[in-house]
């Protein structure tokens, strides 16, 4: 929330509530944007980096991290020069500044994509992708994303890495799951970002900020309900399968 609301709420509030030139305002808002981004990042290091953590990935030393974090980092970086270049001029480009919810798009909807392509190929992975080893087969898209976050993010830990990994090697039907919500969250998420990107580039600038700053969040929204409901629907299948034929 603090995504959407924080950049939004700053604009409007320093701009038609101060007499704070463009600059500063957009300088201000991409300060506290960064302060929560550096905060977010630091913690969640940390908790990978430290001695003894519990939620690294499996088999993997301290420097590896994940494949999430390294991902994140890109992302980071994508942003703060968006809105870093955005802030310079004595009149902000508030097209650009609008942009970043959408270039996270570009940047999570080409992995995917990229993934996708190399696992349907069986092209090996050229890196270590968490706790899947360099040289391996790639998993889905969506895979490492769940073994990350929830590691991590939802304390699940390193247990929770190889639990996953043995759910994944034991059901197909699990793996049907995951592949299908890779090649979803792909598309929906590239198709997005361009839908995006003509509409900021085209309409007011102001309006285009607003949108800029809240539509992808309610798509990802929308995107989370509809992969909750599938979710359920195919593990109670995943259950039907076992209960009928013993295996999945």
């Amino acid at each position: 929330m603090d995504s959407v609301f924080m950049p939004i709420g700053l604009y409007f509030g320093l701009q038609y509530g101060t007499d704070l030139s463009d600059n500063t305002v957009f300088s201000i808002v991409t300060a506290a944007l960064g302060g929560v981004s550096i905060i977010e990042y630091v913690l969640r290091f940390h908790r990978l980096w430290k001695k003894g953590s519990t939620c690294r990935v499996i088999g993997g030393r301290r420097w590896y991290l994940d494949f999430f974090h390294w991902v994140f980092s890109g992302m980071w970086m994508v942003v703060m020069v968006e809105l870093i270049v955005g802030t310079i001029p004595t009149n902000p480009p508030i097209r650009l500044l609008a942009m970043p919810p959408t270039s996270l798009l570009y940047v999570f909807g080409t992995q995917m994509t990229i993934f996708e392509m190399m696992r349907l190929l069986h092209i090996p992975s050229p890196v270590r992708v968490s706790s899947q080893p360099r040289g391996s087969t790639l998993r889905p898209g969506v895979y490492s994303l769940i073994e990350d976050i929830v590691a991590v993010d939802g304390s699940g830990g390193t247990e929770f890495r190889e639990r996953l990994d043995r759910r994944y090697r034991s059901s197909h039907v699990f793996r049907s799951m995951l592949e299908r919500l890779s090649v979803f969250w792909a598309i929906g998420a590239l198709v997005s970002a361009v839908v995006m990107t003509s509409i900021i580039f085209t309409i007011d600038p102001e309006i285009a900020y607003t949108l800029g700053w809240s539509v992808p969040f309610v798509l990802a929204a929308k995107g989370a309900i509809f992969t909750w409901i599938y979710v359920r629907y195919m593990l109670r299948r995943e259950k039907e399968t076992w209960s009928t034929q013993g295996r999945v």
